[in-house]
Order: C-alpha cells, then structure tokens, then sequence
C-alpha cells in the first residue's frame, strides 16, 4: 500500500481520509485539537511534517491561502517523485504557487473536488473532480490517475487547465455562493408554501451553508475572474430593479 501525506484535516480534509484510506497509507500533519480528535475516532496517524512530506503522495487540504506558506515549508523533505497535489477550489495562484516552491524533481498536480462533505453525503459515485496538470503528468500518467478516481471511486474526473477553471468557477460558485449567503440572510424563509424553482434555491443554500467563510473569500477574492462576475451581476440586478421601479412610477 502506497504512502500518502495529507496537510490538514478540516472537513474536506476528513472526507479525504474516509475515501481514500483503504487505498493509501495516510498519515496526517495537522496539530489542532479537532484533528487529534478525528485521527482517535479513525484510527488515523497523525505525524511530523517531515514524515507526512516524505509520502509518495502528498495532499495539500488547507485553506487556499496556506497552499503556498505549506509547500514552502514541505519543499526540503518532498522525495524524488512524488506527486503533490492541492484540492484547492482556486486554481492559478495554487498551481503557481507550488510550483515556484515545490523542486523539480517533484510532480505537481492541481485539483478540485466539484463538491464538500454536504453533496458527498450519498457517497462520491459521479461526483465531479477537476484535474489541472501543472508539471511531470504527461497523457500516460494523467490516464492513471483518471482511471483510479473514476474506476475505484467513482469519481466525474476530468482534465482541465487552471485558467478556464477560474474562469468558469468565478460564476459557477462565485454566483452560487454570493446567492446563497444573501439568502441565509434572509432567514426565516417560507417551508410550506413554496415552488420547485424555490425549493432549488434553498436546496444550493444548504449544500454551502456550512462551508467555511475562509472558503468563501477565498472564492471571492482569490479568483481573478470572481470580481469582475460580481461586478456584471451586480449591474444586472440594479438594471432590473431600476427597469421595475420605472415600471412602478408609470
């Protein structure tokens, strides 16, 4: 069984350990009082940086802010060959960012796991999972890697590139996120008497409820493209509310 290190156990990090470890041999770096807990109710390794770095795979699993600060500081240890990847839900910084850090005798690949523990609930079966390759994934490698995630887990895995999945997620979970906290805000909404369309709306309000406010800046803020999105919806919403209120005066 093949080695793997993972940097951080927040809740994407524990979905990781659950799938992935009757394949790997995981050990954990992660020092906070929740991981320890986890790690005693899984039968999870928690260990050093330098001996979870050494793994022949090694996941970065913490906030997109700690992807550089983390691969700086696992640089010295990482052996020849290892591949090291981030499930970060931003891309080119990322991917940048490991590799300016990461030696050239490491192989870096960019992902993004299109879902969190709330859709994963059912189990991850045509769950959707972005590939980025950033450096050592030529065509054979990168089809073994889409072999395992799609034939044992069971994965939508696909290949992408960085830049159009920035570009894409700016609207995809930038919008979805933004309208999400807005209804959340709105709280206490209608239960009972409501429409499908409705439903819908609160449905992709609770699939992100619980996902952290860092993962929310980080989808604001660390996407290139997120703010110019933002800045179209916005003048999307103050056309139509001036178009209605022009109607209104008529």
């Amino acid at each position: 069984m093949q080695s793997m290190g993972v940097f951080g156990l927040g809740a994407f990090g524990q979905l990781l350990v659950r799938h992935l470890a009757p394949y790997f041999d995981i050990k954990v770096c992660d020092p906070s009082p929740q991981a320890a807990a986890f790690a005693a109710a899984h039968n999870v390794n928690i260990t050093s940086l330098a001996e979870a770095a050494r793994a022949r795979y090694v996941v970065l699993a913490v906030p997109v802010l700690q992807i550089a600060p983390t691969a700086k500081a696992i640089a010295p240890y990482v052996r020849k060959g290892a591949i090291v990847l981030d499930v970060g839900s931003v891309k080119l910084g990322p991917t940048q960012a490991m590799d300016a850090a990461l030696p050239e005798h490491v192989r870096i690949l960019g992902t993004h796991p299109l879902f969190g523990p709330q859709s994963a609930r059912g189990g991850l079966a045509g769950l959707k999972l972005a590939l980025c390759p950033v450096r050592g994934f030529g065509v054979p490698r990168l089809r073994r890697t889409l072999g395992f995630l799609q034939e044992r887990l069971h994965l939508d895995a696909f290949e992408s590139d960085a830049q159009s999945h920035d570009r894409d997620m700016a609207m995809v979970q930038g919008l979805t996120h933004l309208i999400a906290k807005v209804l959340d805000e709105m709280e206490p909404l209608p239960r009972r008497q409501t429409t499908l369309s409705f439903d819908y709306l609160v449905k992709a309000m609770q699939l992100v409820r619980g996902d952290s406010d860092a993962l929310f800046k980080a989808i604001e803020r660390e996407n290139p493209y997120s703010a110019d999105v933002r800045q179209t919806f916005f003048r999307l919403i103050d056309e139509l509310r001036t178009s209605l209120e022009r109607d209104d005066e008529n």
